[in-house]
């Protein structure tokens, strides 16, 4: 697999994961409900600064980890592997809907980007999902940590940016329409789904040839 390849599928994986609605969804279209379009901008730039915040932990844990014995590396591949699998069994069996959204307290906008920050930045289910998900994608075959970490970490907020962005800037709207239409969010989180269970499958048999 080119480096092109493997940051594609990793393009695809974060699209999955970041497109499932979730906390940091719910926080963005909250404030694109109550405060208007700069609340939610400021509210999407806090958790894009948060998904900065992860890849930096993300390259630091590699770094980490490809100093370990290989057998000790190849188990936590393994451990990781599990845990993507088991999120991707998770989001299949999953009927994720977007519902009883309810409404924040006026807040500022500098208050907006702050707890957007920490909303993503303290999300303990964002840190197992770097340590699980980071290693299979940084290898060092694609160059030095840091640039690997650069690529991936402008393909995760340019991710974060769009969607976030987009939905709180219409979020009566696509609440709305997603609440009206359950079967297409429930479909996204399977697909999501799949496409860990697939990169969890890569990873053992990747473990497995050496």
């Amino acid at each position: 697999m080119t480096h092109a390849q493997n940051l594609w599928l990793f393009f695809l994986l974060v699209f999955g994961i970041i497109i499932v609605p979730g906390m940091d969804m719910f926080f963005v279209m909250a404030n694109g409900l109550t405060g208007g379009r700069a609340r939610a901008m400021a509210a999407t730039t806090g958790v894009m600064l948060g998904g900065i915040f992860h890849t930096i932990f993300g390259a630091v844990a590699v770094g980490v980890l490809n100093s370990l014995p290989a057998l000790v590396y190849h188990t936590l591949l393994l451990a990781g592997a599990a845990y993507m699998a088991w999120i991707g069994w998770t989001l299949i069996r999953s009927s994720i809907t977007v519902s009883g959204l309810g409404t924040t307290a006026a807040n500022s906008q500098a208050r907006a980007f702050a707890q957007g920050f920490i909303t993503c930045a303290l999300n303990p289910k964002a840190y197992m999902f770097t340590l699980a998900v980071y290693p299979q994608f940084m290898q060092p075959r694609y160059g030095p940590v840091w640039m690997q970490a650069i690529a991936m970490g402008l393909i995760t907020i340019l991710t974060q940016g769009t969607i976030y962005g987009s939905l709180g800037l219409a979020a009566a709207s696509a609440r709305d329409f997603l609440v009206g239409s359950p079967r297409i969010t429930i479909w996204i989180g399977r697909v999501a789904g799949a496409l860990f269970l697939a990169v969890a499958a890569m990873t053992v048999g990747r473990v497995a040839l050496g």
